[in-house]
């Protein structure tokens, strides 16, 4: 494709050089092929002109940068094309849907934001949309489905290259529909950009990433920027006071609002039980049972919110609850670890103190039946927000009878260090607290707890296959271990 033609309608600065044939565009410099358009943006943690001279040495043919000293620098290769832009990441997302011939244009996008139920719900409305035939893209935290295949999910939501290319496969194989989770970093860095919504779904907003947003304030600012591009229908959760607050915006020309008892879309004769739930949905177009393999309170709101959406999509009342019940789990979301044992193990990602208290007390709910305890398995990140973790703390210790304090992914910080930090919150709570720094005995000490009638709930890292120490990846599967170990226990 000639440069022409991959630059077009991009807002550049100053251009020096040819118009070669562009083979690719790129913005990792170990990606550049022959031919390659590198596009050099200044990231939070990094400056892509810094690899300028890799790109460079590994064929690129033209080079887009949003630094005057990147330009300067790309200047002394005379046979580069070379474009200065304002905002790199802003062009990549139009350069990148020109190379890729806007395959987005040829989606209906629903985007989904928040901070619990992102993935649940996503997951959801792809289900009731592939019952009806419909072929679909997904793209979120667990991973990546288009045309018929599913790619790891490095992030929740990629960068506007590698999603354009994903719907481009997507497209080429017959899809329609494109369902997103749609993260707050993803939205403050403009990864999205240039991407139309047809339905946008706000779940919720609780404390997260504020190591990265520094204030709640800024966290809500970033999600709503979802909004503030007028999707044809908004779904929004009015049980939380910022879902009231995008309401009250009037951010779409058609919004449907949800909650437990309130809102155009709420539950009635809910009936929770380990293995499924079921409840009638009342709607703007009528009730209708519906019946589920998925429990919990978090539960009912994400399938109130896919099934708005479904209906925004133009399924009916009887395709969204047939949809509902032909989605089995959501890898790691209250997902149960079964090897006969007389007591429950379940894997949940809940990462933040709200989750975790909602999650624990969907756990108190099923074990108040059996006469039994709440066991609680987590520990909290390295390198994110450390004012979390006592909250962290508190959720547990008091809603679990058992409390396991362990590491989830300590990155570059000390585990020990990052106990220390959960402790105070746990003290003063009821709960028994055993702390055991090493991820895998700590889930060998929590089985070890149980009885029958128990729940074991091994929080924090749900679908992930490794854990993060120091500068090491290793292979870590919550589900994995915990089955290991009731096999070896029976």
């Amino acid at each position: 494709m000639e440069l022409d033609v991959v630059l077009q309608g991009i807002n550049f600065i100053r251009r020096q050089g040819p118009s070669p044939e562009v083979s690719g565009v790129e913005y990792d410099s170990r990606r550049v092929q022959q031919g390659s358009l590198f596009v050099a943006f200044r990231g939070g943690t990094t400056d892509g002109n810094r690899y300028l001279p890799q790109a460079v040495a590994q064929g690129a043919g033209a080079i887009v940068t949003d630094s005057a000293a990147g330009f300067s620098a790309a200047t002394a290769y005379p046979a580069l094309a070379v474009i200065e832009v304002p905002q790199g990441r802003r062009a990549l997302a139009a350069i990148a849907a020109n190379f890729f011939a806007h395959p987005e244009a040829q989606l209906k996008l629903s985007g989904v934001t928040g901070t619990n139920g992102k993935t649940t719900t996503a997951f959801l409305l792809e289900a009731m949309l592939r019952h009806q035939g419909r072929k679909t893209i997904l793209a979120g935290t667990i991973e990546y489905h288009a045309a018929g295949r599913i790619f790891p999910a490095p992030h929740t939501t990629p960068e506007s290259r590698d999603l354009l290319e994903l719907f481009r496969e997507g497209v080429d194989g017959g899809a329609t529909e494109a369902v997103m989770e749609v993260s707050s970093h993803a939205l403050d860095q403009q990864r999205v950009a240039g991407l139309a919504f047809d339905v946008a779904i706000f779940t919720n907003l609780t404390r997260d990433h504020l190591d990265y947003h520094r204030t709640m304030d800024d966290y809500f600012a970033a999600k709503r920027k979802l909004f503030e591009s007028s999707p044809r229908v908004a779904v929004l959760n009015v049980d939380d006071p910022h879902g009231v607050q995008l309401k009250n915006q009037a951010c779409s020309p058609l919004v449907y609002s949800y909650g437990l008892r309130q809102g155009d879309f709420h539950a009635d004769e809910l009936h929770m039980e380990p293995a499924g739930m079921r409840f009638t949905m009342v709607t703007p177009q009528g009730e209708v049972p519906l019946a589920t393999r998925l429990t919990g309170g978090i539960n009912v709101y994400n399938l109130l919110a896919a099934s708005a959406a479904a209906m925004a999509r133009g399924l009916s009342l009887e395709e969204v609850a047939r949809g509902a019940a032909s989605l089995d789990f959501v890898p790691g979301r209250f997902q149960s670890v079964d090897c006969g044992q007389n007591f429950a193990v379940v894997v949940d990602y809940a990462h933040t103190d709200d989750a975790l208290r909602n999650i624990i007390a969907v756990a108190r709910e099923f074990v108040n039946k059996e006469g039994g305890r709440v066991i609680t398995m987590f520990g909290c990140g390295g390198d994110r927000d450390r004012s979390k973790r006592p909250l962290m703390g508190q959720a547990a210790g008091e809603g679990s009878d058992v409390v396991v304090l362990t590491s989830d992914n300590p990155r570059r910080e000390d585990p020990l260090a990052i106990i220390d930090q959960v402790l105070p919150g746990l003290s003063g709570t009821p709960a028994t607290v055993i702390v055991e720094a090493d991820r895998r005995h700590a889930i060998e000490l929590a089985i070890a707890q149980a009885q029958p009638g128990d729940l074991v709930l091994l929080a924090g890292k749900g679908h992930e296959k490794t854990q993060t120490i120091g500068e090491r990846v290793i292979p870590f599967d919550d589900v994995a271990i915990a089955r290991q170990v009731l096999r070896e226990r029976s």
